[in-house]
């Protein structure tokens, strides 16, 4: 028995593929793993004190209730809108199909400027009631956005498309042959649906909610503008107005452990879940028509979804931006602020991405590393990220109003994307034969060699969707870049925030309307190849 565990307690051998990944895992963890341990050791004095007795309660439970609130709406949009358009037919399907990930390209913060200005007294929703009916406003109740179901409401429009995506998928795969089975022992079809349909694809229904409520967790910008007191809020409040970083990184604490335990809920859904196919034939189940009542009565919803997650918020906002024209002549500034940071942001991100999916499948060591590295860069919210490289810059000696905070900004970005560049660039591998590999090891090429001619240009034919994926979050990202851009050195989301912050709607609309422009195209484009992939999924 000692004889056989031997080989496992030798050291791991560290050749070059996984010094890299190991370099590459250091570089992407560092900024979390700092605030992680500041948040651990950091004394927080009176400041923290205070912070414990009289906030960290509210600061909790409201963001709790925040993501409580936006998982019920995100499974009221998500799960019914999926299910029709995967497993029916119904006019406009085709069309639902690809544009309800539409609201992907507009961040939650430009969505909760727009609905904001819709639903305000001055608003059209309101200007509309008091012309129909004649009353003043204060003769009727209207609900506010500036709450926590308000603040619910417009994270779930922006992010429902995750869960819906994952929904789609995982309805369109699955077995007929389960399904008719519930159907010949007499199950309705409702409790087929609950019974059957919901447990197959809970894991997947799982996945895109945590990533969901990941970023309705990490999200700054929405809550400060809708006054919710937020962990995010109360982490940029303690860091800006109180000049207390020790205090900011505990309570920074708080909200990574958040993260992970979605991750964790995520991971447990998906190891309980899902079902076993057992029958030697996998059927996919082919849509059905709907009644003509039924089928209006589904395209109405999916109509209502829409209007509500994309198309009245940035219809509202072109509306202002083209009736006040504010802001055109200092737009030039910020966006090219934005394309450079983002540019070198998404070019650091892709060679990370790329060290760490090609150190992958070198060896199991480098596949450890490089995964967890790059997903608590992920789960651990930008605000977080930048608390992490403040600290780093303070032991250092560097200024923040210099050109080093540009650098830490580049690799602040690099940190927090680089899982989001790295799946696509997995996808392109998973789909390459291993037999290319194989043959090159054949032919007497080295691990170099097979790295350069082999992997390389797989790796590829995923660059384009990488670069794209983080392009536009980089173009979104707005807690890191206001915390540690040097002055007067504004991003499009630095501008649209601080407008917006001030009351100064109008001017905030035209940056606003550049973000989604840029996130519109590359959202149009995932959502068509997705179709087309399905439909050529169920035509074999």
């Amino acid at each position: 028995m000692q004889q056989r565990l031997a080989p496992r307690l030798l050291p791991i051998r560290l050749n070059t593929a996984a010094l890299t990944t190991l370099a590459a895992a250091l570089l992407i963890g560092a900024p979390v793993l700092v605030a992680l341990m500041t948040g651990l050791l950091g004394g927080g004095g009176d400041a923290w004190a205070h912070i414990v007795s009289t906030q960290l309660l509210g600061y909790t439970l409201t963001t709790l209730g925040v993501l409580f609130l936006t998982t019920l709406f995100i499974l009221l949009f998500a799960v019914p809108s999926a299910w029709f358009v995967s497993l029916f037919d119904f006019p406009g399907r085709g069309f639902f199909e690809w544009a309800l990930i539409l609201p992907l390209a507009a961040p939650g913060y430009v969505l909760a400027y727009a609905w904001a200005d819709i639903m305000d007294v001055a608003g059209p929703v309101q200007s509309f009631i008091r012309d129909m009916t004649g009353l003043s406003a204060r003769d009727y109740w209207f609900p506010g956005l500036y709450s926590v179901p308000g603040l619910s409401f417009v994270m779930a429009c922006a992010l429902f498309p995750y869960a819906y995506l994952t929904s789609r998928a995982a309805f369109s795969d699955l077995s007929l042959c389960t399904m008719e089975a519930a159907r010949s022992l007499g199950a309705s079809p409702r409790r087929i649906f609950f019974n059957v349909v919901i447990p197959s694809a809970r894991p997947a229904i799982f996945a895109g909610l945590a990533l969901a409520l990941m970023e309705t967790a990490a999200d700054y910008g929405a809550a400060s503008y809708l006054g919710v007191q937020t962990l995010s809020v109360g982490i940029f409040r303690a860091w800006h107005s109180f000049s207390e970083p020790a205090v900011a990184a505990r309570l920074a604490f708080l909200l990574i452990l958040i993260a992970f335990g979605l991750q964790l809920i995520e991971r447990q859904a998906r190891g309980r879940g899902g079902t076993q196919q057992t029958a030697t034939r996998w059927r996919t189940p082919k849509r059905r028509q709907l009644s003509r009542r039924a089928g209006w009565f589904v395209a109405a919803g999916c109509t209502a979804l829409l209007l509500l997650a994309f198309v009245f918020p940035v219809t509202r906002l072109i509306w202002v931006s083209l009736e006040t024209g504010i802001g055109q002549k200092s737009i030039w500034r910020p966006f090219l602020n934005s394309l450079t940071l983002a540019l070198a942001g998404s070019a650091l991100a892709f060679v990370f991405a790329v060290t760490v999916v090609i150190g992958a499948r070198q060896n199991r060591f480098s596949q450890i590393v490089g995964r967890l590295a790059a997903g608590a860069g992920y789960a651990a919210p930008g605000i977080v990220l930048a608390l992490g490289a403040l600290f780093i810059l303070s032991w250092t000696g560097f200024s923040v109003a210099g050109p080093a905070a540009l650098v830490f900004l580049v690799w602040i970005y690099a940190s927090r994307f680089t899982a989001a560049g790295a799946e696509p660039l997995s996808a392109a591998f998973s789909r390459a034969p291993a037999s290319l590999g194989n043959a090159a090891r054949s032919l007497g090429a080295n691990r170099f060699q097979r790295l350069v001619r082999v992997d390389l240009p797989v790796a590829m034919s995923g660059a384009a969707a990488a670069s794209i994926i983080l392009f536009v979050e980089m173009l979104k990202e707005l807690p890191a870049t206001l915390m540690l851009r040097p002055f007067n050195w504004d991003t499009l989301a630095v501008q649209a925030h601080a407008y917006a912050s001030d009351e100064r709607l109008a001017a905030a609309t035209l940056p606003s309307l550049l973000i989604t422009l840029a996130g519109l195209g590359p959202v149009i484009l995932l959502s068509l190849q997705l179709t087309k992939a399905g439909e050529s999924r169920a035509a074999g």
